[in-house]
């Protein structure tokens, strides 16, 4: 059986976000030829969160599998019709009495993927352990397949590079999202798991992590509060990763960055 192909893209900032991933991502396919996109949603709105209409939008575009992190509930509209939402995962150890679910079986073309999506706790505000939630959701999906994806929604280094080094050989990849920086630390490690610190962000490179950066310096200047709006200006780039999994063994086989920018609307 051949490999399972993943494309993988961090965290889609607002319109930009959604413009320049629309653009790219045609080039992208024929680049890697994916079996699955997977892509973190939870700032795709405007000024964060998700809407149905974005939803649909991103749907459109063909992303099959939508991970998320704090902000997932800022649009009420979210909440109230979360079940239509079905390509979407909260974080795992959020509260339990949350509304939504934090991981999934896809489906696609007869191959079967588990992704499980969490929340880091250091700098992040309360929620459980992921150390802890992610292991029965690892069994649960085990059952039904070897290949396992788990995006840790985290602020720090040492927290992400830790759930990877303890899920080596549980799963197929560890990737982090929230930093909105790419890092360059991509590689499978002992046990045969795939890992990377952050896979970065989908917007204006332009920016402080897709935020209009005049607010944000004013904000570093006068530590006044600032209303965010997010940046549209160019250039804009679709960060993420590439992935290669051995659906026989659930083993990574290969992990690689993705990089693409465009300089005019």
């Amino acid at each position: 059986m051949d490999n399972l192909r993943f494309v993988c893209i961090g965290d889609i900032v607002g319109q930009p976000g959604r413009k320049v991933l629309a653009r790219q991502l045609p080039e992208i396919r024929e680049t890697y030829n994916p079996h699955f996109v997977i892509a973190n949603v939870e700032n795709s709105a405007s000024g964060s969160g998700i809407t149905f209409s974005v939803y649909s939008e991103l749907v459109n575009m063909g992303i099959d599998v939508m991970t998320s992190g704090n902000h997932i509930f800022s649009k009420q509209e979210f909440v109230k019709k979360i079940d239509q939402f079905t390509r979407v995962i909260r974080p795992l150890n959020f509260p339990k009495n949350n509304p939504g679910v934090g991981y999934r079986l896809f489906e696609k073309n007869g191959a079967k993927i588990g992704v499980i999506n969490l929340i880091g706790r250091v700098f992040m505000g309360h929620s459980d352990c992921p150390f802890h939630a992610v292991i029965e959701a690892i069994e649960v999906l085990s059952k039904e397949t070897k290949t396992i994806i788990v995006d840790l929604h985290a602020e720090t280094t040492s927290e992400k590079k830790a759930m990877s080094f303890y899920l080596d050989g549980k799963v197929s990849c560890v990737f982090g999202t929230h930093t909105h920086v790419q890092t360059a630390d991509e590689w499978i490690m002992e046990n045969n798991t795939a890992a990377i610190t952050d896979i970065g962000m989908t917007g204006s490179m332009n920016s402080v992590l897709g935020v209009d950066k005049d607010i944000i310096i004013s904000r570093f200047l006068t530590q006044m509060p600032q209303r965010f709006e997010t940046s549209k200006a160019l250039p804009w780039m679709v960060n993420g990763i590439y992935l290669e999994v051995d659906p026989l063994t659930g083993h990574a086989q290969k992990i690689e960055r993705i990089l693409r920018t465009v300089d005019h609307d």
